[in-house]
């Protein structure tokens, strides 16, 4: 018997109100807005209020992907929330919002892979989806950076935002929705990018608050060599196991580290930038969210439209890399 499809039925996102932009970080660490723009793509980011946690941010957006997908609690099977900035270690930030959306009938847990997660959701729910085990899966990816940037680090503190964006799958008919999806994982680079403590390996204390071992640190160039590298290569296993060419994708989004990253891998596949959108601009590096915020401007756009071929490309600290190929089956928002 073969297996249903799963499809993406419902998007959404929120971001925080204060906007923090390349200015205000001139006056904050030795930097300028050109360079910032002209290594990164960035020209602002938000922060969250000081009375929001990263659940807060979760429960937005995936009430919002709630409503538009036109379900009630009650109807949700699985909640599955890419993050690594839970509000607390434990428990999940998805059996917190579990219990706030008053998604009673729901199973909650947190995936914690940072900027690939959003794809590893997706291909998490779409497996408990197609094997019969659910019905609707709520995919929330939310971060809350902020917290974890140290401010005195200029090569860090300018790239990160916080932010949350969210998607409800569904079964479909067998072809549409996920084709097919590509992912791997090197280890081997895991110290390239880490928060080095707060975890059973090295727990918070004084001397690593004083060291600014508390928070999120980068070998940049490192990283950004291996993404370079990687992402054709785990694009391009996506689009073979999916038995699509390249040159049918309507839609890349791909997670939005870096806009010479994003260039590079739009031109080697001859993909026009009018088809791979940015929002890394306006809102920096949200790590798991990036996707499912771009994802939603695109959608409120009224942009992507049924049958459109949408290539979904994640990387980061792991280091691992994710793609995931869907035919877009849902209908632009009424009014657009």
């Amino acid at each position: 018997m073969p297996l249903r499809g799963a499809t993406i039925a419902g998007v959404g996102s929120y971001l925080p109100e204060r906007v923090l932009t390349n200015a205000d970080l001139e006056k904050i660490v030795d930097t300028t807005d050109e360079w910032i723009f002209t290594h990164t793509g960035i020209r602002e980011r938000r922060v969250a209020a000081d009375d929001q946690a990263v659940s807060d941010l979760a429960f937005e957006a995936a009430s919002r992907a709630m409503a538009d997908a036109g379900i009630v609690p009650e109807d949700v099977d699985l909640i599955i929330v890419a993050t690594v900035t839970g509000d607390y270690p434990f428990p999940a930030v998805a059996n917190l919002i579990q219990a706030r959306l008053g998604c009673t009938k729901a199973t909650a847990f947190d995936l914690v892979s940072g900027c690939t997660g959003f794809v590893l959701g997706m291909m998490t729910a779409s497996g408990y989806i197609q094997s019969g085990m659910v019905d609707t899966v709520v995919v929330v990816a939310a971060e809350m950076l902020t917290r974890f940037t140290d401010w005195t680090d200029r090569s860090t503190c300018v790239l990160f935002g916080d932010g949350a964006g969210a998607v409800v799958m569904r079964p479909c008919e067998e072809g549409m929705g996920m084709l097919g999806h590509a992912s791997i994982s090197q280890g081997e680079w895991a110290h390239l990018l880490m928060l080095p403590t707060g975890g059973s390996r090295r727990p918070v204390d004084a001397e690593a608050i004083a060291a600014h071992d508390d928070k999120i640190k980068m070998e940049g160039h490192d990283v950004y060599k291996l993404s370079v590298r990687g992402v054709p290569q785990i694009a391009e296993e996506a689009l073979a196991n999916a038995g699509v060419e390249a040159a049918d994708i309507d839609w890349v989004i791909i997670h939005q580290a870096n806009k010479r990253i994003i260039e590079a891998a739009a031109q080697r596949f001859g993909w026009p930038m009018t088809h791979v959108p940015l929002t890394i601009h306006k809102y920096g590096n949200t790590s798991a969210a990036t996707m499912p915020i771009t994802l939603d401007e695109i959608y409120k756009q009224g942009q992507i439209k049924p049958g459109d071929e949408v290539l979904f490309v994640g990387f980061g600290a792991g280091f691992a890399l994710a793609a995931m190929v869907v035919r877009w089956t849902k209908e632009p928002p009424a009014g657009d």
